[in-house]
């Protein structure tokens, strides 16, 4: 009696929400959080030597972290290789102008 196509939804079946991609976890945040310490880290670098290698170092922990998490890994490879040069920057112009520690 009808020209529908003969489809019937069943009102049985509640919608369920769509899960989100990541989930909510702290360890989503170690890649912009190393990314940002790696910037700092590398900007430091050329004007305050002891901040650098602060920022620097948390920039490697946090960039290991987020590396062995496995959630942003572009980011956290950036961050660690960015902090890995505002460390070793200022290390070798102490190395260079005072022969060590």
């Amino acid at each position: 009696m009808g020209t529908g196509t003969g489809t019937v939804e069943s009102p049985e079946t509640p919608a369920t929400p769509e899960a989100p991609a990541t989930p909510a976890t702290p360890a989503t945040l170690y890649g912009p959080v190393s990314l940002a310490f790696g910037v700092i880290a590398l900007i430091a670098a050329f004007f305050l030597g002891l901040f650098a290698l602060l920022a620097g170092s948390l920039a490697i922990t946090f960039g290991v972290l987020g590396l062995i998490s496995g959630f942003n890994r572009p980011q956290c490879l950036a961050g660690l290789v960015l902090g890995a040069a505002g460390v070793l920057y200022p290390l070798s112009f102490l190395f260079a102008f005072t022969g060590g520690f």
